[in-house]
């Protein structure tokens, strides 16, 4: 298990991608649990399974299809992940970072990240979008940080800044679209812990009690190596079951991926305009 990735190992990937797509990625997408949809909209698209790349983490969770798309989206040329691998399915941190690292060689500016998360906040609902204001890296807290090993001087700084981890003029501009467009959207705080377990309701009442709004086992890593490389983050999550802080409802993955088929149609169309409106790198 590659405990950190090299320069060269990273711009290999770029470079078997780069021979199957003609796509110069500016924006690269992340889609969470049952929210892989979106992709299907791609235009000129070229679909590249995770399998066909070295070292590349290959989903095994259901809603998760595991392959590259790289093609156009409202006008930009985007590479969306149709599916992500998590920590808890045993791969390195390093690895939940990498396909990140490789958009960053590939040359995407911004990162689009989705998720399908718990609710800690009690006034949301399942099926609600909620713009991710900051996030709490519970798991790199205690150790698991994608950023651990040799710095990738050419890339970023040893001691990174996170006080923006999530840009503020594009979180601006989803806030306006999801106006105009009618699409209720919560904002709050993330944490992200290492699953594969959901949470206890002691578990909920300390996140809540800290300022947690929503929780997940994704997006922080992704995040974290996104803005070490120097790249424009914005994320999303769908919220797919209620805050269960007293223990008296069971949460499945079954749930998460139906709230999914809720969230798809607000998320996609709220994307979709995001895209449109993104300022040129």
């Amino acid at each position: 298990m590659n405990e950190f990735f090299t320069l060269t190992q990273i711009d290999q990937i770029a470079t078997l991608i780069r021979a199957r797509s003609s796509a110069q990625p500016k924006v690269v997408i992340i889609l969470g649990s049952g929210l892989g949809a979106l992709a299907e909209a791609v235009e000129g698209a070229t679909l590249i399974p995770y399998q066909e790349l070295p070292y590349w983490p290959v989903s095994t969770v259901q809603g998760h299809q595991g392959r590259l798309v790289l093609g156009q989206l409202e006008g930009k040329d985007v590479m969306i992940m149709q599916g992500r691998a998590h920590y808890y399915e045993g791969y390195s941190i390093a690895q939940i970072g990498l396909p990140v690292r490789v958009s960053q060689r590939l040359g995407a500016g911004t990162l689009i990240v989705t998720n399908a998360a718990g609710a800690v906040n009690p006034d949301f609902t399942p099926g609600d979008l909620m713009l991710i204001t900051d996030h709490l890296n519970l798991i790199g807290m205690a150790g698991l940080n994608p950023l651990r090993g040799p710095n990738l001087d050419p890339l970023g700084p040893r001691f990174p800044d996170m006080s923006q981890a999530y840009d503020r003029e594009i979180g601006d501009l989803a806030r306006r679209i999801a106006k105009e467009k009618g699409i209720k959207l919560q904002e709050g705080v993330y944490a992200c812990l290492a699953g594969p377990s959901f949470e206890t309701p002691a578990d909920l009442r300390f996140l809540h009690g800290i300022g947690v709004d929503a929780v997940g086992m994704s997006t922080v890593p992704e995040v974290t190596v996104a803005r070490h490389g120097g790249q424009r983050a914005l994320g999303i999550s769908g919220i797919s079951n209620k805050a269960n802080l007293d223990g008296n409802t069971v949460t499945t993955h079954e749930e998460v991926l139906e709230a999914g088929e809720i969230i798809v149609p607000k998320l996609a169309s709220l994307i979709r305009e995001v895209l449109q409106q993104l300022p040129s790198d």
